[in-house]
């Protein structure tokens, strides 16, 4: 299966304009390339940038192109290209498997292939073929991901706003005025659910995936709730960032999947979801069990678990049964207005 790329890293000189702005300020942009980044960008593919260069005299150059607002995180600095790509990869908080990096020169993509050999390197002179290629064209192109830009914008403010606070982590978080939603699937869900089991991998308690037609049945299905989770706070929305597949039987019912979008593991609602159903069937008097799959990502899953009262009671193969111990029924977060839609 190809891996669909979700952030193209860029060079500068040479890639995204031609010439060396060091040398020349009066640099063009090359041909084709501001199409390239828009057409990825409304496919929900971010963007990035590693260069060699002035910091301020690049980012004014971009900011003069009109492109600026299309990077994130952008690396411009003296250091190695496979530096700035592994920087990229931790602020956005993405597998570096998930990126692809553009430079013109044949040492600058060999030394971030030596050191990262899953990142996708592509020479600066096949610019205009990148969408095209299959690692840049997700299945489904859905409202979250036209807007995942933005989503990130906003991230990288409540970032800076939360490093600036005064005071502890939930005076932080009780700031946000934070609004958790929990609803049944509807059909306009499903390719934004299937795009977070594909997309999903640190906090993804299976590591399954599914598809389209997969999750319509589960929806349609009256053995089988599926839900899906959104969160919005004071800098906008986050859009559907959580996913839930439960199988109802008359005594027991089990979490088949469970996962949460990597871009909320620090707001505190990562056992949200988790606690719902927690809560659902102690009222529906039932035991509540869970599948888990160790990956070498979803440690995080599995902790949120434990916390939340689970221990493990079954393994078969490599799937890992666990139940809840019926005594621990989680209060929502004081910091976080949390709505049900069933």
């Amino acid at each position: 299966m190809t891996t669909t790329v979700k952030c193209v890293v860029w060079d500068l000189d040479n890639t995204v304009w031609d010439g060396v702005l060091l040398e020349d300020g009066d640099v063009k942009l090359r041909p084709g390339v501001a199409e390239v980044i828009r057409t990825l960008d409304e496919r929900g593919i971010l963007h990035s940038v590693a260069s060699r260069n002035d910091h301020d005299a690049a980012l004014a150059k971009l900011q003069e192109f009109g492109l600026a607002e299309y990077f994130l995180y952008p690396q411009i600095n003296w250091g190695n290209k496979s530096d700035s790509v592994k920087a990229v990869a931790e602020a956005i908080n993405i597998g570096i498997d998930t990126l692809a990096f553009v430079d013109d020169q044949p040492f600058e993509r060999d030394e971030v292939a030596h050191t990262h050999a899953q990142v996708l390197c592509i020479d600066a002179l096949d610019a205009e073929r990148i969408p095209q290629l299959p690692q840049m064209q997700p299945r489904f192109v859905t409202a979250d991901s036209r807007e995942r830009r933005h989503l990130y914008r906003a991230d990288a403010q409540r970032k800076q706003a939360e490093e600036t606070h005064q005071g502890t982590d939930e005076d932080f978080l009780g700031s946000l005025d934070m609004r958790f939603t929990i609803s049944a699937a509807k059909e306009r869900d499903l390719q934004r659910a299937e795009e977070l089991t594909v997309r999903t991998n640190q906090l993804n308690a299976t590591g399954y995936t599914y598809s389209y037609e997969e999750l319509d049945a589960f929806r349609r299905s009256p053995g089988h709730d599926l839900l899906v989770a959104g969160l919005q706070d004071t800098y906008g929305s986050y859009g559907k960032i959580g996913l839930a597949l439960v199988e109802r039987g008359d005594a027991v019912w089990t979490v088949k999947l469970l996962l949460m979008s990597c871009r909320v593991m620090s707001r505190g609602v990562g056992s949200v979801l988790l606690g719902h159903l927690i809560r659902s069937a102690h009222e529906a008097g039932v035991k509540l069990q869970a599948e888990f799959v160790p990956t070498s990502r979803n440690r995080t899953m599995f902790v949120t678990y434990k916390f939340s009262g689970f221990r493990e009671i079954a393994r078969n193969g490599d799937v890992s049964v666990l139940a809840h111990d019926g005594a621990r029924i989680p209060n929502f977060p004081p910091y976080m207005d949390v709505t049900v839609e069933l």
